[in-house]
C-alpha cells in the first residue's frame, strides 16, 4: 500500500515547508507549491528530493487545474490537502487601493477554494483538509482589515465544507497562527528584530512560535488521532489575546 500523500500550497518557505519537512519525515509522499522564484530554488536544495517542488500562482485557477494533474499523474490520490498559500499587505483602511485588496482576495480566499474544488475527487475516504487562517481574523490587528477578511473567508468556509464533506469522512480544519517567526514579516516590511521587540512582550509566552510549532498542530490534524476533528479552528498564539 503506498504511502499517504499530502499537498501543500505556500510549501516552499514558512510554515509550508516546515510542515512539508514534518510530514516527509513521518513517511508521506509531499508536494509543495509556490510562486517566489527564490522560494522555489531554495526549497528544491533543501527539501528531501522526493518531495515535489512546483511552481504555481495561488491566485490562478488554470494553475489550480495543472496542480491536481499533477497530483493524480505523481500520487493517484491525496490523503492530505493543506491550504496554506497566502499574503499579507498591512495597511490602513484610507491607504488600501483596488489592486491590492483583489490580490489579498486572489490569493488568500479564491485560489484556496479553487484549489480544494479541483483537487476534491482526488481526496480519499477519511481525508484531511487543513486551512491556514491566522489570529488576525478573530483578535483583530491594525490596518490588518483586509487580510483578515481575505483569511476570514476561509474560516467561514469551514463549518460548511465539513458539514458537505462528512459523507466521504473528510474532515475539514483550521489552524490559526498568531506571531510566527516566518519570512511573511519581512515581506510586509517588518525586520524580525522589530517584530520581536514589538510583540513578544505582549504575549503571555513573551516570545514569538516557531514555523516547526504549527506544523505539529497541522500534522495532528492531518493523522489519525484527530479521526473524530472537524468544523474546527484550532489557535497556536502562545496566549496572544488573553488576559487583555
Amino acid at each position: 500500500m503506498p504511502a499517504p500523500a499530502a499537498l501543500i500550497t505556500g510549501g516552499t518557505s514558512g510554515i509550508g515547508k516546515a510542515t512539508a519537512e514534518l510530514l516527509h519525515r513521518r513517511g508521506h509522499r509531499v508536494m509543495v507549491t509556490g510562486r517566489n522564484p527564490e522560494t522555489l530554488a531554495s526549497a528544491r536544495r533543501t527539501l528531501p528530493a522526493d518531495v515535489v517542488v512546483l511552481q504555481a500562482d495561488a491566485r490562478s485557477v488554470s494553475d489550480a487545474d495543472r496542480v491536481a494533474q499533477e497530483v493524480r499523474t505523481r500520487f493517484g490520490s491525496l490523503g492530505t490537502l493543506f491550504l496554506n498559500a497566502g499574503i499579507s499587505r498591512p495597511a490602513p483602511v484610507d491607504a488600501v487601493d483596488e489592486a491590492t485588496f483583489d490580490d489579498l482576495m486572489d490569493t488568500n480566499a479564491k485560489g484556496q477554494f479553487f484549489t480544494l474544488q479541483r483537487t476534491l475527487p482526488l481526496l480519499t475516504e477519511g481525508a484531511s483538509v487543513i486551512f491556514t487562517v491566522g489570529i488576525g481574523v478573530t483578535r483583530g490587528l491594525a490596518g490588518g482589515s483586509v487580510t483578515a477578511a481575505s483569511r476570514g473567508a476561509l474560516l467561514a468556509m469551514v463549518p460548511s465544507l465539513a458539514v458537505e464533506l462528512a459523507p466521504r469522512r473528510i474532515r475539514v480544519n483550521a489552524v490559526s497562527p498568531g506571531a510566527i517567526e516566518t519570512p511573511i514579516w519581512t515581506k510586509a516590511g517588518m525586520p524580525p528584530e522589530e517584530v520581536a521587540e514589538r510583540i513578544a512582550p505582549r504575549i503571555p509566552f513573551g516570545r514569538l512560535g516557531t514555523a516547526q510549532e504549527v506544523a505539529e498542530v497541522v500534522a495532528f490534524l492531518a493523522s489519525g488521532a484527530a479521526s473524530y476533528v472537524t468544523g474546527e479552528n484550532i489557535v497556536v498564539g502562545g496566549g496572544s489575546g488573553l488576559g487583555t
